[in-house]
């Protein structure tokens, strides 16, 4: 009893301490610790991610990334010098960004990329004849074929959200799209061969 008057506070403790106490938790919560943590290394991490981000919302996000995968390693003992914490958050930082800054620069490649194509593909107009001729061929499908289309193509949903909606597997969904697609293209062939 005596003894718990006398602990020391978290903020007293080093960073070894701190460490050792987060990964002493057994993969679990050590609540105290780890808000010590957070509120001893959080603003480093934040400026190091304005330093080298040069972005609030970056830095931010970079810091809670940080804090979790120090937590995470810690609890799993992961962590090979706890004595030199601030060196693995550190080095964490560099990673971390090291990363962002290679996927934004495959972001902006792969953007570059397909700009140019996008450029060079032209898109179809249909002319009012066309939007007749498939609004035709949809009504000539069953309810449940057009409605898997619509929600499909016009809704943008996907085969688990239509499964769910008809209380179908999402490989039937699949099937009856696929057919009812083939059967659209047959019917816009057809009736451009009668108009011809």
């Amino acid at each position: 009893m005596l003894q718990s008057l006398f602990v020391e506070p978290l903020d007293s403790w080093s960073d070894a301490d701190l460490a050792q106490s987060v990964s002493d938790s057994s993969g679990g919560p050590a609540p105290e610790a780890e808000a010590e943590l957070f509120r001893r290394f959080a603003p480093r991490v934040r400026l190091y991610g304005l330093r080298h981000l040069r972005d609030e919302q970056a830095a931010a996000d970079l810091v809670q990334h940080i804090i979790l995968l120090t937590i995470e390693n810690l609890r799993a003992g992961r962590v090979r010098n706890p004595d030199q914490l601030a060196s693995f958050i550190l080095g964490s930082c560099r990673l971390a960004v090291l990363n962002l800054r290679r996927g934004e620069q495959r972001r902006r490649r792969l953007l570059e990329s397909f700009a140019r194509e996008a450029a060079t593909v032209e898109t179809p107009n249909l002319d009012p004849i066309h939007k007749e001729r498939l609004a035709g061929c949809l009504d000539a499908l069953n309810e449940r074929e057009r409605s898997i289309i619509v929600l499909s193509f016009y809704d943008d949903c996907s085969a688990a959200d239509v499964a769910t909606a008809f209380g179908l597997a999402s490989d039937h969904v699949r099937v009856i799209r696929h057919r009812a697609l083939q059967r659209i293209r047959r019917c816009m062939e057809s009736k451009q061969q009668g108009v011809a």
